[in-house]
């Protein structure tokens, strides 16, 4: 457990802040894995003093907390740990009210919960403050830049003042535990390794769908589309998990250096190939869990009638290596889906000679990796059916590893709970280097700037639905379909 901790929140009035990184905090703390020496500071621009943030905080906290147990204790310990300082983030002169805060020979963690925009003008401050030293670390969250261009000038902006080595950005579905089991599966356990290529893998499903829209945030959706808010950095970061070559150890250099060579190995989709691997999306009115709902050019704040912003994605994204040579990776992302998951299914060749013919085109074995809502590994196969009347016929059947059930525990930990963990620990492992951004960004804005060139519009879909028919045509083509449960 590391001591001599000092945890700064940037925007900690902010949706994330409240939303996931305090609750975050305060799990850590009930579960005693944060030192009683760490201390947290709380930094917004509105006029509020600690005693105001520490009753709005134990407010947000009962709220999280549904099943009523709310652990009064733990949080008395947990107050203690809060100060809140005003700060206006453009103003160079307030940071000295940090300065003040600041306690020497202790490491200052800053988790910038603020728009991209700020991350090179707060920098900048905390140094001139004198608020920064060697073991000073920062939190970078997404979006790192909108394309290779601005990522460099954040990325940049940021290293002026912050090393590499310091500098965590985070993904946060790189906390989740299903993501790092991915590891576990692929590298621990002989079975699966060595059938993790071309010779026995037929192809990959990655797929993220959200049932929301895009939630009163319009104005700055539709100068980003999903693109650039999901597959540049969830979706990529997930098939990089999934292909990356086996590292020479689990240090976060050696891991993330493998998910670069990935992502470099990717083929770019271009003029020459973009009519058949990639769809773009936006959603139409429909009905969602029940209920209906507009489309997306009538959400509450739209300020054109004629965006064609995409809210969904799918692409056929081949990766240009020995392992993987000739297994299409099928990604799609998008919003108002018919359901909320995100998972990865592992479609296995069938066997080249079948001895039980009626099971011929659907006997593939399937691994589905599931991120949410139920983490956990599942592994679909033939067995034979149990019955005296009939001979050697076949069923499929479902081996289930759900990951809350076999726990023990009360709850499946949040992401944020993981990744705050280890940048207290200085571990970099589950965040992303500046070269991986720099190498997503670059792939991604050939395929936009290609969608731009060619004029090639979004496809219509309801809300509810999978998505556009053309997304169904994208994998069927092949002989293949979108997995189902």
């Amino acid at each position: 457990m590391s001591s001599n901790i000092d945890l700064v929140i940037f925007g900690a009035r902010g949706d994330l802040a409240r939303r996931k990184l305090l609750p975050a905090l305060f799990q850590l703390h009930k579960a005693g894995l944060l030192a009683d020496s760490v201390r947290i500071a709380a930094v917004a621009r509105e006029a509020l003093d600690t005693a105001g943030f520490i009753a709005d905080t134990l407010k947000l906290l009962k709220g999280e907390n549904v099943d009523n147990d709310f652990d009064e204790k733990a949080w008395q310990g947990f107050s203690r740990r809060l100060t809140y300082i005003k700060i206006d983030f453009a103003q160079k002169k307030e940071f000295l009210a940090l300065k003040d805060w600041i306690v020497e020979k202790r490491t200052l963690i800053y988790y910038l919960a603020t728009p991209p925009s700020l991350f090179g003008s707060i920098s900048r401050h905390l140094h001139d403050a004198n608020c920064v030293d060697a073991t000073s670390r920062i939190v970078l969250e997404k979006p790192i830049g909108h394309d290779l261009k601005s990522s460099g000038q954040v990325n940049g902006a940021v290293g002026e003042y912050f090393s590499e080595r310091n500098i965590y950005r985070i993904d946060h579905y790189l906390g989740k535990e299903t993501v790092q089991n991915l590891l576990a599966l692929r590298f621990a356990n002989r079975m699966i390794n060595s059938q993790w290529d071309n010779s026995c893998i037929d192809h990959v499903q990655i797929t993220a769908a959200e049932t929301v829209g895009i939630e009163g945030r319009w104005s700055y959706y539709d100068k980003v589309g999903q693109l650039r808010d999901m597959v540049q950095n969830h979706l990529l970061q997930l098939l990089c998990m999934v292909a990356m070559e086996p590292p020479s150890s689990l240090q976060a250099d050696e891991i993330r250096a493998e998910k670069v060579k990935l992502l470099r190995a990717l083929r770019p989709i271009c003029d020459d190939n973009v009519a058949d691997h990639a769809v773009r999306g936006q959603y139409s009115a429909g009905w969602v869990e029940g209920s209906p709902v507009v489309g997306y050019m009538e959400e509450e704040g739209s300020e054109s009638d004629s965006s064609d912003n995409e809210t969904y994605v799918a692409l056929k994204v081949h990766v240009d290596n020995w392992r993987w040579a000739g297994v299409p990776f099928y990604l799609r992302t998008g919003k108002r889906m018919r359901e909320k998951v995100t998972q990865v299914v592992i479609v296995y060749k069938d066997n080249p000679h079948s001895l039980f013919p009626e099971t011929e085109g659907e006997a593939n074995n399937k691994l589905v990796i599931r991120l949410q809502p139920n983490e956990g590994i599942q592994l679909e196969m033939v067995s034979k059916k149990q019955s005296l009347k009939e001979r050697l016929s076949t069923e499929k059947r479902t081996l289930n590893l759900d990951f809350f059930d076999s726990s023990g525990e009360s709850r499946i930990a949040d992401a944020y709970e993981r990744l705050f963990l280890e940048v207290i620990k200085g571990d970099q492992w589950l965040f992303v280097s500046r070269d991986e951004i720099e190498a997503s960004w670059r792939w991604c804005d050939e395929l936009l700037a290609t969608w731009k060139d060619k004029k090639i519009g979004t496809k219509s879909y309801s809300a509810g639905s999978w998505g556009p028919s053309k997304a169904e045509m994208l994998i069927e083509n092949d002989d293949r379909s979108w997995y189902q449960a």
